[in-house]
């Protein structure tokens, strides 16, 4: 039987582990496995993967990325909560698994800011509201009279309760009186391509999964969060711009470590990390190319932004009135 630990999480100090027991290479001592509660494919795996393939060079030892998708990632984040915090099992996610899901109504079986700890903020994936040229919105005011215009008559691609998507045209409904239906598909990529083909009418994504779409008027973007405009997309404003700012569900990807990893080890993951991330090829494919704003914080930053974020996600789910299902 595992033996009880006192209580642990983010604001909890982490054990000491001496620095020179790292140096002494002791750990990794066996293959590290990082849990992404995601499908294969999709961005945040495709850059773990590459993370992955960088950082078994660095450790000298096997990094196996380990898919467990489904249940709106509380499987495969449940499976780092209650791994040994030894530094061999970690989680790779986005915002959903640990500010998220937890103001959702459902019954987990960890408590994400108790349970894990922060290795590091990674990055921020700025989404884009994107709607089908049928529907004649250029920009949010736009849309937002296409859908009075029409009541129930709009569909948006959700990717589950409390995603992206869901955040944000729910608490469009809550602010503005908007009648815009969810229907569900299993991923942001399905989400988009719905739009696309015009099964549904909107849809958030990042540049990644909406790029060509884009470039070929397939759909247009209306908005994006992000602080400032994006290069690529000059023309498109920011949410807080068009007056939107308070519904933008940021979306962040991190890397997350059992709590009571001892803090001298996360601050060497940490570091480690965003060397691989920093690596020209995985900067150039995985990272600037996709608009991708790298933060790579350390695990005292990355604290502070989780909290925060977890107050804000408070308050647009509140707003957006999201149950889990």
């Amino acid at each position: 039987m595992r033996p009880l630990l006192p209580r642990r999480g983010l604001l909890a100090a982490p054990l000491i582990l001496p620095a020179a027991a790292l140096a002494q290479g002791e750990w990794p001592s066996r293959p590290v496995r990082i849990v992404v509660p995601y499908p294969p494919g999709g961005g945040l795996d495709v850059l773990c993967r590459a993370m992955a393939d960088r950082l078994s060079v660095v450790w000298r030892q096997p990094v196996t990325v380990d898919n467990r998708p489904g249940g709106a990632t509380i499987p495969g984040t449940d499976q780092v909560a209650k791994a040994a915090p030894d530094g061999h099992t970690l989680l790779m996610t986005s915002d959903s698994s640990i500010t998220s899901n937890p103001h959702l109504g459902a019954r987990l079986p960890h408590d994400p800011m108790r349970d894990l700890v922060p290795v590091s903020y990674l990055l921020d994936v700025h989404q884009m509201v994107l709607v089908h040229p049928s529907v004649g919105a250029r920009d949010m005011a736009g849309l937002v009279a296409a859908a009075k215009a029409a009541p129930g008559r709009l569909n948006y691609g959700s990717y589950g309760p409390g995603s992206q998507p869901n955040l944000l045209f729910d608490g469009l409904r809550a602010r503005e009186g908007t009648q815009i239906q969810a229907v569900t598909y299993r991923g942001v990529g399905p989400a988009v391509l719905a739009t696309v083909q015009g099964e549904v009418q909107m849809t958030l994504s990042g540049i990644a999964s909406s790029r060509d779409a884009l470039a070929d008027g397939r759909i247009v973007a209306l908005a994006v969060g992000r602080p400032t405009r994006f290069p690529q997309l000059p023309d498109v404003p920011t949410l807080d711009e068009a007056g939107y700012g308070e519904l933008d569900p940021r979306t962040w990807f991190g890397l997350f470590a059992p709590a009571g990893t001892p803090a001298a080890l996360l601050s060497r993951i940490q570091r480690d990390a965003a060397a691989a991330l920093d690596e020209p090829l995985i900067r150039d494919r995985h990272l600037t190319a996709n608009g991708y704003t790298v933060h790579a914080a350390t695990p005292e930053a990355s604290l502070a932004m989780v909290a925060a974020d977890f107050e804000a996600k408070r308050r647009l789910v509140r707003l957006a009135g999201v149950r889990a299902e």
